[in-house]
């Protein structure tokens, strides 16, 4: 392949053409009108308009962005993640045309992409799976009788899609049949597909999952696991690689559960496999099959290009490691940044960058799409970047990851960084005995009442000014005592 065609925006666009510009590989960024001037089209040695600003007349057109490709010499589409990236028919169609897709097989995405399918098709492996039934409900009175034998609480689930749609957790049997009705109806609505299935619901897990790579020679191997356990509304904020609490050899029992997933679907390329861990067990959750929005932690503690690895096997080239030239090298931690309002519920917020300088120093790393002076789109997801932070242990990650935090300076939109800066140094989190609930259990929006770094950079240089005042008052006044700091304060 030597032209490469990137089916995404924003910040995964920018940061699979740099790895292709390093391998030498030409690349071609596909733009709304809304991105017209965006980093990643910018960089990209061709760049092709696809539409207006929503993704559905956009970024969504793969039969457009197929015939676009064609007519430029295309090799190959790497689909990135969300948009296109799970869709079977799209890989498929990319195949067809004689391109290659930077990606798996449509099969292993069409299975992976059903939570049923996927819990078929490990069955013969031997996978800790959570308590439940592995098939749609036929009718909701099915559900109460599914609770009985799993035990409440449960959770009703939709089969297709994820992001915490289609999902509800009902604790006693009087509202369960209303609350499938509810989940399916969602589910319907967001993924075209209304079935849903019944499973024990645990109530305090940790999210923990596991890289993936599998080559086209039949070689799968396990990059160690991310900790996900920070969200909010089902979706992370904060990921860290290793986990605090996984031993080696729970660790070990994890992976090579993962490559079983893996080869239940014949898969090839990069994946993830979903975990829920509580008190030493874990049971299988899914399978994502695309490059995860987490992946640079996998890379700062394995030192791998992932993208380049993604290229590589779908040139047919195999893996030129095994599984014992692979280990941990450190600690990572990836805070996403998004245009959010954590005060306000995590509402998206809009506006334009008017400051927006990145941190510096050992061990950082910034995968952005934006720059000083562009607007937040209103069309896509509110994620501006993400800051990736790596120490030779968790403690030096932690401190290196709330200085970068302090150093990193965005005005003119609400960020996350409030949040995950006061997430980060929370006890729960230095201690490593946190879950998937760490928002409701401690989060609320008073906590984030302290100063950030410019207000106290503003407050010490006025403090300062008002000693110079008060000094000089007193050098007249003839009276002996200096202001204390207390009045210094209150005059501010």
């Amino acid at each position: 392949m030597k032209k490469i065609l990137v089916a995404n925006r924003g910040e995964i666009a920018l940061r699979v053409m740099r790895s292709c510009k390093e391998m030498g590989i030409s690349t071609v960024a596909v733009y709304s009108d809304a991105d017209r001037n965006a980093p990643h089209v910018k960089f990209a040695d061709e760049a092709i308009n696809i539409g207006p600003p929503p993704s559905s007349e956009s970024y969504l057109l793969g039969d457009r962005i197929i015939e676009e490709a064609l007519k430029i010499g295309v090799n190959g589409i790497h689909p990135g993640y969300g948009f296109l990236s799970e869709n079977a028919s799209f890989a498929e169609k990319v195949s067809d045309s004689g391109m290659t897709f930077i990606g798996p097989t449509p099969h292993a995405i069409e299975v992976m992409g059903d939570k049923l399918a996927a819990k078929e098709a490990v069955k013969g492996y031997n996978i800790p799976m959570v308590p439940g039934v592995d098939h749609a409900l036929k009718d909701p009175s099915e559900a109460i009788e599914i609770a009985k034998e799993v035990g409440y609480p449960v959770l009703i689930k939709a089969a297709a899609g994820g992001g915490g749609k289609g999902m509800r957790v009902v604790h006693s049997p009087e509202n369960i049949e209303e609350e499938v009705k509810r989940a399916s109806s969602e589910a319907k609505s967001a993924f075209g597909d209304a079935s849903v299935f019944v499973e024990k619901y645990i109530e305090s897990p940790r999210h923990i999952e596991i890289q993936v790579l599998a080559d086209t020679h039949g070689k799968v191997l396990y990059l160690f696991e991310r900790e996900c356990s920070i969200q909010r509304r089902h979706q992370k904020v904060i990921e860290e690689a290793p986990s605090a609490v996984l031993t080696p050899e729970l660790r070990k029992k994890m992976g090579e559960s993962a490559v079983d997933v893996a080869r239940a679907c014949n898969y090839v390329g990069a994946g993830t496999v979903e975990f829920l861990y509580d008190q030493g067990k874990y049971y299988f959750l899914e399978m994502n099959t695309r490059l995860q929005v987490e992946h640079p932690v996998t890379e700062m503690i394995t030192g791998l290009d992932l993208v380049k690895e993604q290229i590589e096997i779908a040139r047919g080239k195999p893996l030129s490691f095994s599984q014992a030239d692979l280990g941990i090298s450190g600690h990572a931690i990836e805070v996403r940044v998004y245009a959010e309002d954590p005060a306000n519920n995590f509402l998206p917020d809009i506006g334009k960058l008017s400051t927006y300088q990145l941190p510096k120093g050992p061990g950082i790393r910034v995968d952005d799409g934006m720059e000083e002076g562009m607007q937040i789109p209103i069309y896509y997801d509110p994620m501006i970047a993400k800051l990736v932070v790596w120490g030779s242990d968790r403690e030096e990650a932690i401190e290196r990851t709330l200085s970068a935090i302090d150093d990193y300076r965005i005005n003119g939109v609400e960020t996350t960084l409030s949040f995950c800066r006061f997430a980060i140094d929370h006890e729960a989190f230095r201690t490593g005995n946190f879950d998937t609930h760490f928002v409701s259990k401690y989060f609320t929006p008073d906590k984030l009442n302290f100063a950030k770094p410019e207000e106290e950079e503003l407050a010490a240089m006025m403090a300062g000014h008002l000693l110079a005042e008060r000094s000089l008052e007193l050098s007249y006044s003839g009276e002996p005592e200096m202001p204390s700091a207390w009045r210094i304060k209150r005059r501010i």
